[in-house]
């Protein structure tokens, strides 16, 4: 469960994962401000790796075509123009073709021809709209959201290029060369900086609740680890007291220690924080079966499950709370949406607590 929230603010991992690439160390400390930008790729075609896009490669530095732009221009005659290299001449026409009336299989092309042409030139904007009409036409097809992958972390480290050039010295900046050094395995670099930032702006949000996720993560850290992380979150509830992801992971440490009441009212909170928050209801639910407050249970418990319908261990929970309540046709119903979820996970099935 504490590793779900963990997870929750390390969403941009593969934007992480490039900036690592390119830092490869300390890189916000090593260098001089006026060297930085030469250590960024330049925001062009390389991108676009012939492992990514199957088929010919689109440059766009080719000749212009006179007027392909036109109202008049077919979606095949777009497309053709597009993989010849003519982006800028034939995004227009692109547009118009994933709106026409042409069969799908030509929107399809269109779109996707489309996209990999507005990255080439890095028209941003063309992007969004291109992401936007293939996830509303072919939200279901692998091959579209394979490409949509690629764009969305493709945007990602672009925009990390813009940040490392525009702002090197920035909280920001040095925030994302933490969690980059946190995705290497760096993790004393990564805990230096993080408490460089707390030393030049105490009160800056977000920082003390990365430092302690970071004390939970490290190996090495010690046997006081769990106890040093807690105050990094206390500390950032003071300064955020909107912060969900610290309401959860105290929670998760108090329901550790077994301190219930404590767990239940973390959690609590951090669902109210956010009530889109699953892993907040499944540890305010499984805490209050644990302490046999079964009724009390199924409502977050029942949140849980509309938010994660798919994790087995919020069905169980539920199961084990409706059943214990003496809702016993509903536990059954229950369990066996747990016993279904896990033979399709492939794994162990939970025992019926006796």
């Amino acid at each position: 469960m504490i590793l779900s929230t963990y997870n929750q603010a390390g969403a941009h991992r593969a934007c992480l994962n490039f900036w690592a690439e390119i830092v490869g160390q300390d890189f916000l400390n090593s260098f001089p401000v006026n060297q930085m930008s030469r250590f960024f790729p330049k925001p062009a075609v390389f991108l676009l790796m012939a492992s990514f896009w199957s088929g010919q490669l689109i440059l766009a530095q080719q000749p212009k075509v006179a007027a392909a732009s036109g109202p008049g221009l077919s979606p095949e005659k777009a497309i053709s123009l597009a993989e010849q290299g003519h982006c800028r001449e034939s995004l227009s026409a692109l547009k118009r073709a994933m709106a026409a009336q042409v069969p799908a299989t030509t929107k399809k092309n269109a779109g996707v021809v489309g996209l990999r042409c507005s990255l080439a030139v890095d028209d941003r904007d063309s992007t969004a709209d291109f992401i936007r009409l293939l996830n509303k036409q072919f939200a279901r097809d692998p091959d579209v959201l394979f490409v949509l992958v690629h764009a969305y972390s493709d945007l990602s480290t672009r925009t990390a290029q813009d940040l490392g050039r525009t702002a090197p010295q920035s909280l920001a900046a040095h925030k994302l060369n933490a969690e980059a050094l946190e995705v290497q395995g760096k993790w004393e670099p990564a805990q230096l900086e993080y408490e460089g930032i707390l030393e030049k702006e105490p009160n800056a949000r977000g920082i003390h609740f990365l430092l302690g996720r970071l004390l939970l993560s490290r190996p090495d850290v010690g046997p006081d680890a769990a106890e040093r992380a807690q105050q990094e979150f206390l500390k950032e509830l003071q300064i955020d007291p909107n912060n969900a992801g610290a309401q959860d992971i105290l929670g998760e440490l108090a329901r550790r220690e077994e301190k219930w009441d404590e767990a239940i009212s973390r959690f609590s909170q951090a669902a109210k924080l956010d009530p889109n928050f699953a892993e907040a209801y499944l540890g305010w639910g499984m805490s209050l079966v644990t302490v046999k407050r079964y009724e009390e249970a199924i409502p977050p418990l029942r949140a849980a499950a509309r938010l994660a319908p798919g994790n087995p261990a919020v069905h169980h929970a539920l199961a084990t709370a409706l059943e214990r309540s003496g809702h016993k046709e509903e536990a059954e119903k229950e369990f066996a949406i747990h016993r279904s979820l896990n033979s399709a996970n492939m794994g162990p099935t939970s025992e019926r607590p006796q």
